[in-house]
């Protein structure tokens, strides 16, 4: 995504033409620190080591691409030397990845006012033209950014393990000091990676009670990833993922029940949906080999997650994110929208943008159902009347759809046979028509004839 890459130009295109809502940038997070930390040593009584020459480039990127649009902001990364322990050491070579770099479990500043300032200090310079330095020197930017939704923090239980009441009182904290320089940003509080065995993180942070006066709850996150295990043959994932997306809604319903008890006004984002390959956890080994990933995958992939979105759209969720936007070997390859070589989307890609082109805010979700439990199927009416169907087939092979009204319907479809492909589409003749293996499609029936 540098400025000069190879692939950097058809990257961004990829991200304008999904013309997506609530896409999240999360930096680089810790992986690539001088691409995600700003200021990677600690002040002296004479310099500070402020640096956004790297960082600037592809936030303005994402920023262009992304313009229209409702944009979350996640700079993840607490600096290293803000925790107690052994300094961390870092990569001079901005392309060697850090994955020791996000170590400690406890801040030298018991008050967390210098993990609020500095990422206030970041939220000014892209939303207030920069912002003055813990030595008094004013940091011009010449950004003016709108930051639409600010989250704080990524995964917070993994990368420093904090309890649910640190969590909340470092969230109190980051509010209350980006709130100073950007009082319309809105927040997203959790982040969590997998919140079941966790309950106390939505328990504990949804309570007012637990937080400043004043300190807004505006949204939550979590994550969800479907990952069978290591001696799993592939043709025995597709049921896996099925299952594991079945007891993550079932998850979604629980964690909704509590979110409208204790704090019904705060929204909810999954941000982080996917599937991965056992062999992503081994990316961090020295000896990491990748092996290549079967082209069937990416739409068992992408019909994961289309089934997912339904289910979560059913309960009312605001957002679900599918991830992400780059990935490659020795960085969660199992989880992209794009091909790392080339940078043409798979079958993931095409299938978020089949989604997002024909299931919009503002329709209203029709209680539908299926004869079949290997096709599942949502009804959608938009604000104009005119019907609509998603349909997700979750087996690796060719079902005959029976559907009344579908003569003259216009059908749309990602599967197996379009591949890494631009969705097919076509114009059905009849009441009936085959949806492929790990198909996800999008009928649109036109208006009620009542």
């Amino acid at each position: 995504m540098l400025r000069g890459a190879p692939l950097h130009d058809q990257i961004f295109q990829r991200v304008k033409d999904l013309e997506a809502d609530d896409v999240r940038y999360t930096g680089a997070g810790y992986v690539y620190p001088h691409l995600g930390v700003p200021e990677l040593d600690p002040p002296s009584s004479t310099k500070t080591s402020w640096d956004f020459s790297l960082i600037d480039p592809v936030t303005e990127d994402v920023m262009k691409a992304l313009e229209g649009h409702p944009v979350v902001l996640n700079f993840t990364t607490i600096p290293a030397w803000m925790f107690k322990g052994e300094p961390v050491a870092y990569p001079q070579d901005l392309n060697k990845q850090a994955w020791h770099y996000a170590q400690g479990r406890e801040l030298r500043d018991p008050t967390f006012r210098e993990v609020a300032d500095y990422f206030a200090r970041i939220v000014a310079w892209y939303v207030k033209g920069g912002f003055t330095d813990e030595l008094g020197k004013w940091r011009q930017s010449g950004h003016h950014y709108k930051i639409d939704y600010w989250e704080v923090f990524n995964e917070p239980d993994l990368e420093h393990g904090f309890s649910a009441e640190t969590y909340t009182k470092l969230y109190d904290a980051v509010v209350e000091a980006i709130h100073k320089v950007s009082p319309d940003t809105k927040f997203i509080g959790i982040s969590h990676s997998y919140i079941v065995g966790h309950p106390e993180y939505l328990t504990y942070f949804l309570d007012s009670k637990h937080h400043k006066p004043g300190i807004p709850l505006d949204m939550i996150s979590y994550h969800f990833y479907a990952v069978p295990n290591l001696d799993e043959p592939p043709e025995a994932q597709q049921f896996t993922y099925f299952n594991q997306a079945d007891k993550f809604l079932e998850i979604v319903g629980y964690i909704e029940t509590i979110r409208k008890m204790l704090s019904p006004k705060t929204g909810t984002m999954v941000n982080e949906i996917g599937t991965m390959l056992p062999d992503d956890w081994a990316q961090t080994n020295p000896d990491y080999v990748f092996k290549p990933i079967r082209p069937s995958y990416w739409n068992l992939s992408a019909a994961t997650y289309a089934y997912v979105f339904a289910g979560l759209a059913r309960q009312g969720i605001d957002a679900a994110g599918e991830s992400s936007i780059p990935g490659g070997p020795g960085l969660w390859p199992s989880i992209s929208l794009l091909d790392w070589e080339t940078a043409q989307p798979n079958a993931r890609y095409w299938a978020l943008k089949l989604i997002i082109d024909h299931f919009r805010p503002g329709d209203n979700i029709v209680e539908s159902s299926s004869d079949s439990g290997y096709v599942i199927t949502q009804a959608y009416v938009s604000p104009s009347g005119e019907r609509k169907l998603l349909l997700v087939n979750k087996r690796q092979r060719d079902f005959e759809i029976s559907l009344p009204e579908a003569d003259g319907a216009s059908l749309e479809v990602v599967d197996l046979a379009t591949g890494s492909n631009p969705p097919a589409s076509s114009r059905l003749a009849g009441s009936s028509f085959k949806l492929g293996g790990f198909g996800v499609a999008a009928v649109t029936l036109g208006k009620s004839r009542d």
